[in-house]
């Protein structure tokens, strides 16, 4: 700052642009009596902890928030942001949709499965003009059956397995005791 002393205008520009200037010309390439050293000699002999910058995509990507919606039954879209979305036939039996998006880009907007986080698939806005002729193709049913698997008994592999081990010879792995036994 005592070098800036005698500027009358001082603006904010100056003050980064003669930062930069002494950060990089004199107290990097000065010798600190703490360190032994210059604090660029310093950093460059030290163990990197740099990582990597990702990609623009991987950047776009970490700004993004997720949202969930419900999805319209009658219609198989959802509302975001004002602007209605097409959700695809092969996701019309889920009831809540997961999305990630960046609020000032609607123009990428990913359906995620909720569990492992994973892009199932882009969402785009509805096409008014195919819309607008009010012809659709019919759409099968969703049929849910929630029938409990049929009794099928013990796995072969695992019958296989049991019967290895008893030809072993070995005894249990654990043997209970009376006290197990009245418990």
């Amino acid at each position: 700052m005592a070098m800036l002393e005698g500027v009358s205008e001082l603006t904010l520009d100056l003050l980064n642009t003669a930062t930069h200037a002494w950060v990089e010309h004199e107290y990097q390439r000065t010798k600190h009596s703490e360190l032994d050293a210059t604090p660029l000699a310093r950093f460059l002999e030290g163990p990197t902890v740099m990582r990597e910058c990702p990609d623009s995509q991987g950047l776009r990507g970490a700004f993004r928030m997720e949202v969930t919606r419900a999805q319209r039954r009658s219609d198989g879209t959802i509302s975001l942001d004002g602007r209605r979305l097409e959700i695809p036939s092969r996701y019309r039996h889920l009831q809540r949709i997961h999305l990630r998006y960046a609020r000032w880009d609607l123009a990428t907007v990913d359906l995620i499965d909720a569990r492992r986080g994973t892009v199932l698939c882009a969402l785009y806005p509805i096409d008014k003009s195919a819309n607008a002729s009010g012809r659709r193709r019919a759409i099968d049913p969703i049929t849910v059956t929630d029938l409990p698997p049929a009794e099928s008994g013990i796995a072969p592999l695992l019958r296989r397995l049991m019967a290895d081990y008893a030809a072993t010879g070995l005894p249990p792995a654990y043997i209970p005791t009376d006290q197990d036994l009245h418990s």
